[in-house]
């Protein structure tokens, strides 16, 4: 699917702008060549690495994370392609696939920032709170204090 896709747009990019296609468009093209190729970079240093010798050096939050953006990448990627078959992808199940990768990303960015939101310490907020509250003095303090000054 992508090799097929990705030639056929180098050859029409390599060649000098014909009639097979409308002028207004040959920027697209070129961007849109430029794009896959920065994606085909990007998987080809994912691929470098084995799975295993990726998820080892990674939490299992990481994991999930990596398994997430892989699923939604490659789904994207489908959907693209579909478009370019003049397929809707809308109308294609790889909508509701990404929908539901979706929620899932949610959950764990959910998960990630409970665990980034700071903790509470009981023992010393009530400190801090008994501390701060102002607390009235007894009746006898001024009496108290004034016993033991002499008066001159």
């Amino acid at each position: 699917m992508y090799v097929h896709m990705s030639s056929h747009l180098v050859i029409m990019a390599s060649k000098e702008i014909n009639e097979d296609y409308p002028v207004e468009i040959h920027e697209y093209l070129s961007t849109f060549e430029n794009s896959i190729g920065a994606v085909d970079e990007m998987l080809k240093t994912m691929m470098s690495v084995s799975r295993n010798e990726l998820l080892q050096k990674l939490d299992p939050l990481e994991q999930a994370k990596v398994d997430l953006v892989s699923a939604y990448t490659l789904n994207s990627m489908f959907w693209v392609y579909l478009a370019t078959q003049g397929v809707n992808p809308k109308e294609h199940p790889v909508k509701q696939e990404l929908e539901r990768i979706r929620v899932y990303m949610n959950r764990v960015k959910e998960i990630t920032d409970k665990k980034k939101a700071g903790k509470l310490d009981r023992a010393a907020a009530s400190r801090f709170v008994k501390n701060a509250l102002w607390e009235p003095k007894p009746k006898n303090a001024s009496k108290v204090a004034n016993k033991g000054k002499s008066k001159s």
